[in-house]
């Protein structure tokens, strides 16, 4: 993998990759429907006028995510009390930008190749960025600031749109080519290490360091075991939501023809394990729950 990278190395619709970054490198042989060193092109379903739509599955599991989250949404607001709500909320926010660009991206949507680009940039950014907001989450419960303050809110809307801003800016660079900087990206076996270490990398670390702040605060501070079930829970899913797409997804491709890849089970894991973070949270922000304050003025309750 970080000989050659091969989310971004490959266009759209392959096999056993993450197809949120595509065509942002110069055709290959999946772009001619051959499949990308003896894999599997997604060909999905034709919609008229020569054109396929590639992932309708990915595309309803995305609608039926963006409505989930809408839920979430509306039941964090409900909980007025709750530590950390709007910080949560921020997170929402960021997994419905996530799912929104994956229709276009993921879901295969017919566009035209430049604004499909924009797409994935947006896309790209908003994983590393959202990922980045998830693990501030897992530090909220420490009151080292006060929850739901200008400050707090503050400083995670602006260290958050700095990464998706940097974020964003090098894949569009790099997809659009406009400084010529990436260039050398663009062509095989496209070792594009900026946007690896971004997208893949980065988002992997905030959502390690997210599991161990939680994992201590519920263990050590809260002294309780019924919310680590969840927390390993969605732990659990998001695993095999990338079991499905890294190994099993080639061979889903090949036993459908092409018609369904193992980014539709990715999608609806990774949704499964947002909702089990929103309940973990929910449940450690229960009036119940004795726990002292560790710094500030904020604590649960």
């Amino acid at each position: 993998m970080l000989r050659s990278l091969h989310p971004f190395a490959r266009p759209l619709f392959v096999d056993a990759t993450l197809t949120h970054a595509p065509q942002l490198f110069n055709p290959a042989s999946t772009i001619d429907n051959n499949g990308w060193q003896d894999g599997c092109t997604l060909q999905g379903f034709p919609v008229g006028g020569g054109d396929r739509l590639h992932n309708l599955g990915s595309i309803i599991i995305c609608g039926i995510a963006i409505l989930t989250t809408l839920f979430l949404l509306w039941r964090s607001q409900r909980k007025k009390a709750a530590v950390g709500r709007r910080e949560m909320q921020l997170f929402l926010l960021g997994y419905i930008v996530i799912s929104i660009c994956e229709i276009f991206t993921i879901g295969g949507f017919p566009l035209n190749s430049t604004v499909r680009i924009v797409f994935v940039a947006i896309h790209i950014a908003a994983i590393t960025a959202t990922s980045w907001i998830l693990m501030l989450n897992g530090a909220v419960g420490y009151q080292l600031l006060d929850d739901g303050t200008a400050v707090s809110i503050g400083l995670l809307l602006i260290s958050s749109l700095v990464i998706f801003i940097g974020t964003g800016y090098i894949a569009l660079d790099t997809g659009l080519n406009w400084t010529g900087y990436w260039e050398d990206t663009r062509f095989v076996p496209n070792q594009a290490y900026a946007l690896y270490t971004l997208y893949q990398l980065v988002p992997l670390v905030f959502i390690v360091i997210f599991f161990c702040l939680e994992a201590f605060l519920v263990l050590r501070i809260l002294g309780e075991r019924k919310p680590m079930l969840y927390l390993l829970a969605a732990a659990l899913l998001f695993a095999i939501g990338q079991i499905f797409q890294y190994v099993i997804s080639v061979h889903i491709c090949n036993g459908t023809d092409g018609k369904i890849n193992g980014g539709l089970f990715s999608t609806l894991f990774t949704l499964l394990s947002v909702v089990m973070i929103w309940v973990f949270w929910s449940s450690i922000t229960e009036d119940d729950w004795p726990m002292p304050t560790v710094a500030g003025s904020g604590a649960y309750n």
